[in-house]
């Protein structure tokens, strides 16, 4: 598709609006284009996550020079983060007067920084249009819908995502096939990974001898139910294994065990969140990944790391049909099985999510 008639920026300035550790991640790749081209841009951190771990060590990580602005407005609940988000995002737009704004994924800061963008009639691009669970008990279906269909250019990262945006008659003229910018932020990374982290050494772990999970999504984590079949089925896992299971433990989910009275089981490793580059590492010397995270799916299929996911959905059917992922829900029984299941799967799937130049493309739209 062509996006020529809705190019927007001839040496305009851009805001990038993120406020998510995978948002800056997936961000990074296009700042580092920005700054090859030399474009007029600034970023706008919303404070969605706002510890050290999650937030500043990611930007020191990467290398990427740190937010124009920070808002500071996470650990507020759902309708007064969003609030508090466009009044804040409409103050530094109206000041700043960007010509287009870039927000990626579908969080809450990507919801709030479109409204406000809209609101003010400047251009939005959104990269990883098009991705959709269908399940709208969801917030990110909601702002992920909502997000593309006031947004004026469609950057989507697959087949699968530009062809949900053709089914919902927004993509004529507005959509076009990028690729994924995690793709860009693996290749780009890894290696420096590589030199700079000392993780397993510092954990005590082997290659391939461990197991590498997370929990943090709201569906998840704010349900007692769901939460408790996630740790029971990691206590499962780490005694059928035999294999420790390291857990970085998001704050939202450390909060909520201690709410519900749960308790890490025996064999899981709590640790506290960890750097991107620690991280990474982890990643990508691991025997298997169990998440809940979108991305971690798509970066488990990038670096050949069988993936179990626990949700009863995903907007990454690209990695169940690759053969590198698979859906477990939260029952406990289940997510034994299909990490049994994956655990013997070659890693002979192709990688649906790009060539590492996302960044580059996303880019050369706004100049």
């Amino acid at each position: 598709m062509n996006l020529g008639k809705n190019i927007p920026i001839k040496g305009g300035k851009i805001a990038i609006i993120l406020g998510t550790r995978p948002e800056i991640i997936k961000m990074s790749p296009i700042v580092r284009a920005c700054e090859k081209r030399k474009l007029d841009y600034f970023i706008l951190h919303t404070g969605q996550h706002y510890s050290y771990e999650m937030d500043k060590k990611i930007f020191e990580d990467l290398e990427i020079k740190e937010p124009k602005y920070n808002l500071n407005v996470g650990g507020n609940e759902y309708r007064k983060q969003v609030g508090l988000m466009i009044r804040e995002i409409m103050k530094v737009l109206a000041q700043e007067k960007p010509e287009a704004i870039l927000v990626q994924g579908d969080t809450n800061s990507v919801l709030a920084g479109a409204l406000a963008a809209n609101k003010l009639g400047i251009k939005i691009g959104h990269h990883e249009a098009g991705l959709r669970s269908h399940d709208l008990t969801m917030l990110e279906e909601t702002n992920r819908i909502i997000t593309d269909h006031i947004s004026d250019f469609l950057f989507a990262p697959t087949d699968d995502a530009l062809q949900n945006l053709k089914d919902e008659g927004v993509a004529d003229g507005k959509a076009v096939l990028t690729g994924n910018t995690v793709v860009d932020a693996v290749f780009q990374n890894l290696e420096l990974a590589e030199k700079k982290s000392d993780i397993l050494k510092a954990l005590n772990l082997e290659d391939k001898n461990y197991i590498l999970a997370t929990a943090h999504r709201a569906e998840n984590v704010d349900i007692e139910e769901r939460l408790e079949g996630i740790l029971e089925g990691l206590a499962f896992v780490a005694n059928d294994f035999n294999l420790p299971i390291i857990y970085p433990v998001h704050p939202r989910t450390l909060n909520n065990i201690k709410k519900f009275g749960l308790e890490i089981p025996a064999g899981v490793r709590a640790i506290p969140p960890l750097g991107y580059l620690d991280f990474l590492q982890l990643e990508s010397k691991a025997n298997l990944i169990i998440t809940d995270s979108g991305g971690l799916q798509e970066e488990a299929c990038i670096l050949k790391i069988p993936c179990v996911t626990i949700r009863d959905n995903t907007e990454r059917p690209e990695t169940l049909k690759s053969g590198a992922n698979i859906l477990a829900g939260t029952d406990p029984k289940k997510i034994l099985s299909c990490s049994r299941k994956m655990a013997g799967t070659k890693k002979e799937w192709d990688n649906p999510f790009g060539d590492g130049r996302a960044g580059k493309r996303i880019v050369r739209f706004f100049q």
